[in-house]
């Protein structure tokens, strides 16, 4: 057998392997019956190896020799039978099945390969097989060792296509002998068998064959043999024979009945001895065997897919669900896909959900998902979702499926993580889930999860918004649908888009109307509103109200502009049906904020994006569920707009109608725009009954204008214009008469829309007033709209028949707070146009005044204030306008009808009379120039002096607009007028009486809390002082005759200028002209009485001399003194704030006071002007913000010294330097006050006899030209330097001699209050002059400046700082006391001497050490040991001796200690004030 040669047998049958084998010696030696059986063994092994390796020569060979074949082929046979030995039957098993596959495909390949002519007949060895099988079987009689047959015929009908028909067909006999197997108590004969038999049933044939006897004689022994298997491997074959049966229905059926009914199968003995399907599959659940496990389930899945109505009660009734649920703990993909498929059948028959096994089972899902997300199996992760939404969406209502509120949130973060996927086929599925999910069973479990519901919808929302990016290039925003504005071609856009993205879309907006839903419902659940084990007085967020407010934001950030999105490159009609009523859900989620909702949804134009929908999609009967969509939607939209809108006229009839009208005529108005245009021109027919037509019109009219109302103007101007009133004309001509809301709409789109339009013809005019004469009230059709008013006030024919009403309609339905926000917002007149759309129609057509005042006297005060409000704002606004004459008379009449009708009492009640006093000072504003009082004019001054006679001084509102008529009323006028003016005013004894209150609430109100604020009390005040004024002095002009004085204490009036606390500038200044009034008059006047002085307080001035006061009586010396001091303070105060008009007022009053002293006493009016603290004034004043002589105050005080020849306050040098900074300025730009002030001081100089040579040179300068001081200019940077220099060693010398008045003045009160004042200038002028040189980025050491403000700044701080440290040096004790409390001024001071130091200013000449001891005295440097302070010749300094300095620091305290506790008692609110306070 090793070498074909040696054996005698020849080389053709020697087989090529290693070593080499000869097929003649194997067919010997397996025919030897002598062989031992480890020979033949190893022989078959052999043989098996060269037909796995070298099946073809073997094949040839055998096939060659038939004879040989079938030799071989019984030899094998035969050892298969009688061998034992269970390793040689499995040999022999493979090497005939090899032997006889083999055989036939050599023939086969050869037929086709090499296209042998003759074809070998390898069924004959097949045949051969089968008929010795048969006979073995036949002749054994015991099954016992059948074994090995059934085995080779289960291996060969494994292999051989084919071989299971022949068994079928040709041995019919070999049949019964598998079914006798099957009852031999052998469960490896069993296992054979049955695997057998699943190969017969695999075939049709078999399948048609065996149909018979499986019913008859096989089905129920199987079932038998199935649930009795112990071993795997008869478990497993029978599984996979039930399996090739369950594939027909008719063996389902037949296994299904043979389990026999639900009463039967509910005997437990009965089950035990039948072995029904269900049971015996439920007994192989719950083995620990997940194959078994895993076919299980797959058997029954098998069962179901036929019929699972029919079929799932069995396994229903038998508990398998809540097997099937247990088995989801399993890890393995195989048997959770299984049980997936199977439950997902049981899903389909309401019993499985009516038993509970779905409440039972959720939780093994949900954590079964948890452990499936985890596995690369996108198809297992699709098929568990798909079973819990189906869960979610069959599970009865009245059974809770989550049965508390931890499974809830276990289900919520499942849905969570599938939704954050990044397959888009499982997210599409998630989101599925997601919206069977939102329901209120599911969620009714308290407290609901509202916080990760929101969580859960938020991330809904952007996975789908990324799958609908924004495209790059928008579309217009009237474009909205833009594939329902084409035609046909748009349509093929939707297959352009993947249908999977479609379907994420639709199940995203599933899932939020879903929540939308469950937000209404939960409004009725109060258990539902909030969480109720919230902790007490903390804030929850798990609230509905909180929820509901999300879907409204989240609708509005991402739902619909990804809509939107989608819309641009599809539209389905599905999605938008979802999206509608999605949006129609809205509108009850949020109650409180459904018209907001609404009126955005109008103005962002989904009317016309609903139009749209329907003319493209629901025409024809077509698409009936998104039609109902959205005409829901539009019904809702309406009636929520209409609410939102008509707030002044909201009637539940007219409401109720509107309703029925749309949803009886929006579900057939299915057309384009232009179609419905063309709708509205139609015109129904004579006698008809169908009222489709007018439906359809008064719908279109009534969604154009909500539309309309909210900006979106989908239909052209002039296209609308023209169809609304043709749709008015044809009502009219027929008789036909709309309902009021149906004419309000036609009105206003007329309105809007005819600026874009033609003027309407008079025949439409007349239509338009024929229809509104049959109305009741005109309010009926009023929409307070500017264009409404526009309209009606554009055509005469309709402003004479309907302005008064409609301009009635205007103000009773505007909102005086918005008006009110008008006045108090003075300048901002772009929202008056849309605030009061009259002002540009009275400025055209001042005629509607004349309504406008007839409505004052016949509307009611509410009217009658707005339109007063009006016209107060207009004049004010509008002062081009000539209306005074046309007003003048109709406010007399106005204010006479008022006066009568309210007595003294109702005065301060009637809110319309104040404003009509403020709009008669207004008009009397407007008049130009002075003009003659006529008759209006005197009736007027007497009806407004006679209601200030009933008027109290608080009547602040009242009082303020009518002494300000009066007081203009005396000036703008011709003195023939102004004599008969005063005569009515001072005849009017009540009204001095008033004036007499309101002079003393002066000193008894207390003072605001903001002195910059003019309060109302403190405008009347104002108003009071200057009308007492200007009556004084036209009373002495004219001599008039006067009825009733005027009593005034002159210590309060001086007082109140004196101790001025906080009173506003225009107050001081209105007293300070009556003061001027009073010292002109000499305190003589026949209206004006002087009181006797406090005597109180003036025993505590000291005791002036009997002559001093005698000649200045009434005045005393002591209040003069106190009064210029007062007056000097203010004016350094003022100068600081650059307030020029109460700058001014000081000035003037110093004026009139030295004037008035002059005349009483020279000595003291000379003392007076001659005070040393005058220069220091003048400096203070010169060291401001403005550093130049030409100012108005300066020249008017130094023209004030020079009248009285005050030569120590101002020298030859300071006129000089006035002189010089007159020629170099440009006299014509110079302001009036300035230029008048500059004349004043020239003559004055003059006049007071000084150098006419010395002053000639500047007088000529003014007169030359500005070329010479052009040269100065342009000269190099370091001559400005140098310049600066020498105007510096000028200023140095003003500052010492300004110290040296100080110095003598010898007081230490007066001291400390100047430095005090002195100090807070000079920092507050060197911390603005920092501020400017650093941000002008001026280097110290750098070039002189050249710009004038820089310039400025610049000598600011060299000069202060210079001056500063004079007066560091010559009263360290006193500056220190200041200083060192102050961090902000030891910065300013620090900065500045670094400054100067490098300004080169400082580094030679007399004030090169000032910076040094300045910096030592301070202790900003280190003293150096030879540190002397040279103006300190003692420890006095300056003083008697320190405790005189000390005794006056300490009294200065205890002063200002007392006054900040007096401000401290007065501060905050009082219930009443006691006497005493007054």
């Amino acid at each position: 057998m090793a070498a074909a040669g040696g054996c005698g047998h020849g080389e053709r049958w020697a087989l090529p392997l290693r070593p080499p084998l000869c097929l003649a010696c194997v067919v010997e030696t397996l025919g030897d019956g002598s062989a031992s059986l480890v020979r033949k063994k190893h022989v078959l092994s052999r043989l098996q190896g060269a037909l796995a390796w070298q099946a073809l020569p073997v094949a040839q060979l055998l096939a060659a020799d038939e004879r040989v074949c079938l030799h071989l082929t019984g030899a094998l046979l035969g050892m298969l039978h009688t061998v034992e030995d269970s390793g040689a039957q499995d040999l022999f098993v493979e090497v005939s099945k090899l032997f006889v596959r083999w055989s036939a495909k050599a023939l086969w390949k050869m037929d086709f390969l090499v296209r042998l002519v003759v074809e070998l007949k390898s069924e004959q060895y097949l045949r051969c097989i089968l008929d010795e099988s048969q006979k073995e079987l036949c002749r054994s009689t015991t099954l016992r060792g059948s074994l090995p047959t059934f085995i080779l015929l289960g291996k060969l009908a494994d292999a051989i296509p084919g071989f299971a028909d022949v068994l079928v067909v040709e041995h019919s006999n070999l049949v019964d002998h598998l079914l006798m197997g099957l009852m031999y108590p052998n469960e490896g004969i069993k296992a054979a068998v049955c695997y057998l038999y699943g190969k017969l049933y695999s075939s049709s044939v078999g399948t048609e064959r065996l149909s018979a006897h499986f019913e008859e004689r096989l089905c129920s022994l199987f079932l038998n043999t199935l649930g009795r298997a112990q071993t795997k491997e008869l478990q497993v074959n029978c599984l996979g024979l039930l399996k090739e049966l369950l594939k027909s229905d008719h063996f389902v059926s037949i296994i299904m009945n043979n389990s026999n009914t639900e009463e039967e199968s509910e005997n437990p003995d009965f089950l035990e001895r039948e072995n029904p399907l269900p049971l015996v599959l439920k007994k192989l659940l719950l083995t620990r065997d997940e194959m078994l496990q895993a076919a299980s389930s797959h058997c029954m899945a098998a069962v179901l897919v036929h019929s699972p109505s029919r079929y799932a009660p069995a396994f229903i009734h038998a508990d398998v669900p809540e097997f099937l649920f247990e088995c989801l703990s399993s890890n393995s993909e195989i048997l959770i896909w299984s049980v997936y498929c199977c439950l997902l059948l049981l899903t389909e028959e309401r019993l499985f959900f009516s038993k509970c096994h779905t409440v039972y089972g959720i939780e093994s899902l949900l954590r079964s998902l948890h452990v499936v997300l985890q596995l690369n199996n996108v198809e297992l992760h699709k098929q568990g979702l798909l079973l819990f939404t189906e869960i979610l969406e069959r599970q009865p209502v009245e059974i809770k499926l989550f049965t508390n509120r931890g499974v809830c949130i276990e289900a919520i973060d499942v849905l969570m993580e599938t939704v954050n996927w990044t397959v888009l086929e499982v997210v599409v599925e998630a989101v599925r889930a997601v919206a069977a999910f939102l329901r209120k069973d599911h969620l009714s479990s308290p407290p609901v999860p509202y916080e990760e519901l929101q969580k859960l919808l938020e991330a809904v929302l952007k996975q789908c918004a990324d799958v609908f990016p924004a495209q790059s290039s928008k579309k217009h925003a009237d474009d909205l649908l833009f594939s329902v504005s084409q035609s046909h071609p748009a349509n093929r856009n939707l297959s352009r888009v993947p249908q999977r993205q479609g379907q994420f879309l639709l199940n995203t907006l599933k899932s939020f109307r879903n929540a939308c839903r469950l937000a209404v419902e939960f409004q009725s659940d109060p258990m539902a509103q909030e969480n109720a084990f919230t902790a007490p007085n903390s804030e929850s967020k798990d609230t509905l109200i909180n929820f509901s407010e999300f879907l409204l934001r989240i609708c509005d950030s991402l739902c619909i502009p990804m809509v939107m999105n989608y819309l641009e490159r599809a539209v389905n009609p599905s999605v938008m049906e979802v999206f509608i009523s999605t949006l129609n859900a809205l509108f009850t989620v949020v109650p409180n904020m459904r018209n907001k909702f609404s009126k955005k949804l109008a103005s962002s134009s989904f009317i016309q994006l609903t139009l749209e929908l329907k003319a493209r999609f629901c025409s024809v009967q077509s698409n009936p569920a998104l039609n109902q969509a959205c005409s829901s939607f539009l019904c809702s939209l309406c009636l929520s707009l209409y609410s939102a809108t008509e707030k002044e006229r909201t009637s539940s009839q007219e409401e109720q109608e509107m309703s029925e009208l749309l949803q009886k005529g929006l579900p057939q108005l299915n057309y384009t725009i232009a179609e419905s245009l063309l709708l509205l021109a139609e015109t129904p027919e004579p006698f008809s009954l169908d009222q489709s037509l007018c439906s359809h019109q008064h719908c279109f009219i009534l969604l154009l204008y909500f539309a309309y109302t909210l900006g979106d103007r989908f239909v052209p101007e002039s296209e609308l214009f023209l169809a609304m009133r043709t749709f008015l004309l044809s009502a009219q001509d027929r008789g036909d008469c709309p309902p009021p809301y149906i004419l309000r709409a036609a009105l206003y789109l007329l309105a809007v829309c005819q600026d874009k339009g033609n003027a309407l013809d008079l025949r439409s005019l007349c239509t338009i007033r024929r229809i509104l004469d049959n109305l009741p009230d005109l309010s009926l059709v009023y929409v307070h709209c500017p264009l409404l008013l526009k309209f009606f006030l554009r055509y005469p024919e309709l402003m004479g028949r309907f302005g008064h009403q409609v301009l009635q309609l205007w103000f009773s339905w505007g909102d005086c707070k918005q008006m009110e926000s008008e006045e108090a917002g003075s300048g901002m007149s772009d929202r008056l146009n849309t605030a009061n759309p009259l002002f540009p129609i009275l400025k055209s057509n001042s005629s509607i005044l004349l309504i406008l005042l007839d409505l004052v006297c016949s509307s009611s005060v509410e009217v009658a204030w707005k339109v007063l409000m009006t016209l107060r704002i207009f004049l004010e606004r509008n002062e081009d306008v000539t209306v005074c004459d046309l007003l003048r008379s109709q406010f007399l009449q106005i204010l006479q009808q008022l006066l009568v009708e309210s007595s003294s009492a109702s005065l301060q009640a009637n809110r319309n009379l104040p404003v009509l006093l403020s709009l008669l000072f207004l008009v009397q504003l407007r008049s130009k120039g002075v003009r003659e009082l006529d008759s209006t004019d005197f009736k007027l001054l007497h009806q407004v002096s006679n209601l200030c006679g009933k008027c109290r001084p608080r009547d602040t509102d009242l009082l303020q607009p009518s002494l300000n008529f009066l007081y203009w009323s005396l000036h703008q006028t011709t003195p023939c007028s102004q004599q008969r003016a005063v005569a009515v005013l001072l005849s009017n004894v009540s009204l001095l009486e008033l004036l007499q209150k309101v002079l003393e609430c002066t000193w008894l109100w207390s003072p605001p809390s903001e002195p910059a604020y003019l309060s109302p009390e403190d405008a009347l005040l104002c108003s009071g002082w200057l009308l007492v004024s200007s009556l004084l002095l036209y009373q002495r002009r004219y001599n008039t005759e006067v009825h009733q004085t005027l009593s005034l204490d002159l210590t309060e009036v001086l007082n109140a200028v004196t101790f001025r606390k906080k009173k506003p500038i225009l107050l001081l200044v209105s007293i300070m002209q009556f003061l001027r009034a009073v010292l002109r008059q000499n305190f003589s006047s026949s209206l004006l009485v002087i009181a006797g002085q406090n005597t109180a307080q003036g025993a505590m001035q000291p005791q002036p001399s009997s002559l001093q006061d005698a000649a200045l009586h009434p005045l005393a010396t002591h209040q003069v003194f106190s009064l210029v001091v007062s007056l000097q303070n203010l004016l350094v105060h003022v100068q600081l704030q650059k307030d020029l008009l109460l700058s001014q007022a000081i000035v003037a009053c110093l004026e009139t006071l030295v004037e008035y002293l002059y005349g009483k006493n020279q000595d003291v009016a000379l003392h007076v002007a001659s005070q040393p603290w005058h220069r220091f004034l003048l400096f203070t004043l010169l060291n401001g913000g403005q550093k130049s002589f030409l100012q108005p105050e300066v020249l008017r005080l130094m023209t004030l010294f020079l009248r009285y020849q005050s030569t120590n306050i101002i020298s030859q040098k300071d006129i000089s330097q006035i002189l010089q900074e007159a020629a170099e300025a440009n006299l014509a730009e110079l302001p009036e006050a300035t230029s008048h002030a500059l004349h004043l001081f020239l003559c004055q100089a003059v006049a007071a006899d000084m150098d006419f040579l010395f002053i000639c040179p500047f007088l000529l300068a003014l007169l030359l030209s500005r070329s010479s001081f052009a040269d100065l200019e342009k000269q190099k940077v370091d001559s400005g330097l140098e310049i600066y220099k020498k105007l510096f060693e000028v200023k140095r010398k003003d500052q010492m001699n300004a110290l040296k008045n100080l110095i003598e003045l010898n007081d230490v009160n007066q001291q400390y209050k100047i430095i005090d004042i002195m100090l807070k200038g000079l920092f507050k002028v060197l911390e603005d002059s920092r501020a400017v040189l650093i941000a002008a980025d001026v280097p110290p050491d750098g070039p002189f400046p050249q710009d004038e403000k820089i310039k400025d700044a610049y000598s600011h701080v060299v000069e202060n700082t210079a001056f500063f440290g004079d007066v560091v040096l010559r009263f360290p004790k006193i500056v220190h006391h200041y200083f060192d409390r102050n961090s902000n001024w030891n910065s300013l001071i620090r900065w500045g001497i670094g400054f100067c130091n490098l300004t080169g200013v400082f580094e030679q000449g007399p004030h090169s050490q000032v910076l040094g001891l300045m910096a030592q005295e301070l202790g900003i440097s280190e003293k150096s040991p030879d540190y002397r302070n040279p103006f300190k010749t003692d420890h006095s300094e300056f003083f008697p001796s320190a405790d005189t300095f000390q005794k006056a620091l300490r009294e200065e305290e205890k002063r200002r200690k007392k006054e900040e506790k007096r401000k401290e008692i007065r501060k905050g609110p009082r219930i009443s004030r006691s006497q005493s306070e007054l």
